[in-house]
């Protein structure tokens, strides 16, 4: 974020809540619930764990919505940090439950977290570069075709792959390591 104002919906939701109105509550679920409960499911690999912690979050941010900083980036993002946090806790306690070697626990949280982080990259990032790492790599087609299939310059499909791949090799990084647009190696 480039300034220190946040969106005028985000600002707007959490004055709503925390004015206790309940329709924003259900105005906010409405909106990212499937991205809570996908967080929770891709960490959990639990329907039911993942509903839980959709309703912990979604309860949390009811009882809580002092708790967003806007300053520290967007609504959807904050939630998403609550759902990755409250899902691995929940893993941690049911790992631990099952008198696991805790190295174990931890490489299985690390694996999970990863795999959750680069979901919600993937469904954060603009629409061409998911469009262009969706040809690459889940279809097979080269940087080529995609740019044949995505009606762009082919210098145009290796920009927008590698500026995906960029966005996604932070997944394994943490949270808030994101690397500088320029700061990957090029595509050749």
């Amino acid at each position: 974020m480039t300034n220190d104002a946040p969106p005028r919906w985000d600002r707007r939701m959490q004055q709503r809540l925390t004015h206790g109105e309940a329709a924003a509550l259900g105005e906010l679920y409405d909106r990212f619930a499937s991205l809570v409960h996908g967080l929770a499911h891709r960490v959990l690999g639990d329907e039911a764990g993942a509903d839980r912690v959709t309703r912990e979050v979604f309860g949390h941010i009811w009882e809580h919505p002092e708790e967003f900083d806007p300053r520290e980036g967007p609504l959807r993002s904050w939630i998403a940090g609550l759902a990755h946090r409250q899902a691995v806790s929940s893993l941690r306690r049911a790992e631990a439950d099952e008198e696991r070697p805790a190295a174990e626990i931890e490489e299985k949280v690390r694996a999970a977290s990863a795999a959750a982080r680069a979901d919600y990259i993937v469904t954060s990032m603009p629409a061409p570069l998911r469009a262009a790492l969706d040809l690459a790599y889940f279809r097979r087609l080269d940087y080529r075709q995609t740019a044949v299939r995505l009606g762009v310059t082919e210098d145009e499909a290796r920009r927008r792959l590698r500026l995906g791949l960029q966005l996604l090799s932070t997944a394994h990084e943490g949270p808030r390591a994101v690397s500088p647009p320029g700061g990957g190696a090029a595509l050749r």
